[in-house]
């Protein structure tokens, strides 16, 4: 758990990780807002102060698991305060993966005008990772697997008749990810198509 390569874990991915999942939630609490329900300012939420959005437990695993798996506190969203629901729902979801991928783009286009760093280890680790943990956390959050966000966006995209058996299968969804997570699987799925954007956006 905690091994030779832990403190230089800590200290690469610790910092861009809280970054990127700060900036997350402040997309979908911004969004939110901007579709009428200001619920997540009200509480504090639409903020880049990283320790709002702290979760305690999503912290401990991610110390735990050595910076490789962790979350925040979501976002509270009050349905009825918005305007077009379900479109609004499609959007405020859709915010926290898009500002993954805008971080990485932004990184990555400083990594290439920068010439990859050369010389520089620390630096083009830095941008590295920042490329690859936005990406991850972008493709990870479009799991159609509740409660992730890919799950809200899937519902809004199908046609209401199919309301009901998403319901049904969001019962059981967190157990699938959870199955997913602890059996190493997870990385099977998301892992080609991470490795492909962040190449491509480094590359």
């Amino acid at each position: 758990m905690f091994g030779d390569d832990f403190l230089q874990r800590a200290m690469l991915f610790g910092p861009i990780i809280l970054f990127s999942l700060t900036v997350h939630e402040f997309a979908h609490a911004w969004s939110a807002h901007k579709f009428g329900d200001d619920t997540a300012r009200r509480l504090g939420r639409m903020s880049l102060n990283p320790l709002v959005h702290l979760d305690l437990f999503g912290t401990i695993v991610m110390v735990m698991s050595g910076f490789r798996f962790g979350w925040a506190k979501p976002v509270p969203v009050n349905p009825f305060n918005l305007r077009n629901p379900r479109k609004a729902d499609l959007w405020i979801s859709a915010a926290g993966p898009i500002s993954n991928i805008l971080i990485a783009l932004a990184a990555g286009l400083v990594y290439r005008v920068a010439g990859g760093f050369a010389g520089n280890e620390a630096l083009d680790s830095i941008f590295t990772y920042a490329v690859q943990i936005n990406i991850t956390l972008a493709i990870f959050n479009l799991l159609p697997l509740f409660p992730l966000d890919g799950s809200h966006i899937l519902r809004t995209l199908l046609p209401p008749r199919y309301e009901p058996l998403l319901e049904q299968f969001s019962r059981f969804a967190p157990f699938v990810l959870i199955l997913l997570v602890v059996t190493g699987a997870l990385w099977l799925i998301i892992g080609p198509p991470i490795i492909l954007v962040s190449r491509f956006i480094l590359y």
